[in-house]
């Protein structure tokens, strides 16, 4: 009887973990900060948003549909894959055309909309948001506690509250404010698994190049 059932079971847990385009609970907005993003890895991929004068601060790293715990990915969906034009045209907002098309790729099939209408989803999502434009300002790299960056989001944003945002860091940097948003894209309260605070008390930041 086992040897039946194991197919079965094999399925749906695959199922689960690849998603069902649209079937999400909210989503999360990730920024991440281009100079760290850029030293942590970009630089070794001769990212084109990591050339010099570039300018990129707070760059959307992706708008993921979330469930309450966990996340769906790679999602099969009828709709069309975005054009080399496409993602070409979203690369101000992500950084670069591969960012782009490898968030429509992981993330963006898993909501259900077409390419076009993710992207132009994704881009309100980040206009809605202020950037604090203090930390454009910086003349070099600092260590500060990731707690400021948190502070310095919601003394901009009143609509947000600390439970909807988090700070993730990584390699001793800052690596990323994330912000948790319903499905008409309204500040909500994150899921437990995504409110994992970075707790550095001495976290780098880079300056704009």
């Amino acid at each position: 009887m086992l040897r039946f059932l194991l197919p079965l079971l094999l399925s749906a847990t695959l199922a689960r973990a690849e998603g069902t385009a649209g079937e999400f609970d909210y989503y999360v907005m990730s920024l991440s900060w281009s100079p760290n993003w850029c030293a942590l890895e970009g630089d070794a991929r001769n990212s084109p948003q990591c050339e010099d004068g570039a300018d990129f601060g707070w760059v959307l790293h992706g708008l993921w549909p979330q469930y309450e715990r966990g996340w769906p990915d790679y999602c099969p969906t009828v709709r069309r894959n975005p054009s080399r034009a496409d993602t070409a045209a979203q690369a101000s907002l992500f950084g670069s055309s591969g960012s782009a098309w490898y968030q429509w790729n992981k993330h963006g099939r898993c909501s259900g909309l077409s390419a076009d209408d993710y992207y132009a989803l994704a881009r309100i999502a980040y206009d809605r948001i202020t950037r604090p434009a203090v930390l454009r300002d910086l003349d070099r790299a600092v260590t500060l506690p990731a707690a400021l960056i948190e502070q310095a989001f919601l003394r901009d944003n009143p609509q947000l509250t600390a439970d909807m945002i988090t700070i993730t860091c990584r390699s001793g940097r800052i690596q990323e404010v994330r912000i948790c948003l319903t499905r008409d894209l309204d500040p909500r309260t994150c899921g437990a698994d995504v409110i994992r605070d970075c707790t550095l008390d001495d976290a780098l930041f880079d300056p704009l190049r």
